[in-house]
């Protein structure tokens, strides 16, 4: 009988490195919110990808950044925990930026750390391949990589070679989860995050990172429907108006899209209800941060 397996696999690294992408595409779901602007993941986000007799637990963690506030601080203790937590550490870098400063950081900092890590290179497809080997030396020389891989999470190009052998290198023992599931993520914050997404993907400049979601009602209903009520907290009032828009439009659309992305992952009809409130500071209280999955870094 071949024994099971199962072990944790954190993706760490710098902002917009394509980490979200990457979970989605191994686990081939979208769990993790992705769009085209850094530091849109603000937690550690779980995927379950199955191969085999293998459960590979893949954590999502935010980029790492320099932090200035609280929430930001959280973010990056949430990237770095998830890191320390995980059997593997792999370290994703956008082959089109190199090696830039945050990534040789956080690089030497994994090296340091003794954590068995692996190195996956995204976005190749996007870059000469001549330029691949002397940026796989240069961080090769900050942290002893076991691995390896260059991938392109986009297309899905050397995503398969990557999973397979995650799997065949997670520890055995039992899988801490039923086959049938794909991440542990709560539906009442999966569904703060599909809203959070489209403000990301709908609004522009400073509006995203000012506002944070959370799930105030989350009712099943007799016809096998559910009803969700979310409040978009914004820290200044010309947030507030971008995000309602002329007429309540922009609010409609990023409802409309929210909801039907919603249907899909809950696989049941989904009545959503949005409200934007001004709330000056959010990103400084502990409670916001708690309520979005961040642990309260404290002060300093």
């Amino acid at each position: 009988m071949i024994p099971s397996r199962c072990g944790f696999v954190a993706i760490v690294g710098a902002p917009n490195a394509g980490k979200s992408t990457l979970m989605n595409r191994l686990t081939g779901a979208k769990l993790s919110i992705v769009s085209p602007k850094a530091q849109t993941t603000r937690f550690r986000v779980l995927g379950i990808l199955m191969r085999a007799e293998s459960q590979v637990l893949l954590v999502d963690t935010p980029g790492i950044f320099k932090p200035k506030r609280k929430l930001d601080r959280a973010m990056v203790a949430a990237a770095w925990s998830g890191a320390a937590d995980a059997d593997i550490a792999i370290l994703m870098v956008d082959a089109r930026s190199g090696l830039r400063e945050d990534v040789r950081q956080i690089a030497t900092q994994l090296g340091a750390s003794g954590r068995r890590c692996w190195l996956v290179l995204n976005k190749v497809d996007l870059v000469e391949p001549p330029s691949l080997l002397p940026l796989t030396a240069a961080l090769t020389a900050l942290a002893a990589f076991e691995e390896t891989f260059m991938v392109s999470a986009q297309t899905g190009e050397g995503i398969r070679a990557l999973a397979d052998a995650l799997a065949a290198v997670v520890p055995e023992g039992p899988w801490l989860y039923p086959e049938d599931d794909l991440t542990d993520l709560p539906d009442r914050l999966l569904a703060a995050e599909t809203v959070r997404e489209q403000i990301f993907l709908q609004t522009h400049e400073e509006v995203p990172y000012g506002a944070t979601v959370e799930t105030e009602s989350y009712k099943e209903r007799k016809d096998g429907s559910v009803r969700i009520e979310v409040t978009i907290y914004v820290a200044r009032p010309g947030h507030k108006a971008i995000l309602i828009g002329d007429k309540g439009s922009k609010i409609k659309a990023i409802g409309a899209r929210a909801r039907q992305d919603l249907a899909g992952l809950l696989d049941r009809p989904v009545h959503l209800f949005l409200n934007v409130k001004e709330r000056k500071g959010w990103d400084e209280e502990g409670a916001r941060l708690r309520a979005i999955g961040l642990e309260d870094p404290g002060k300093g």
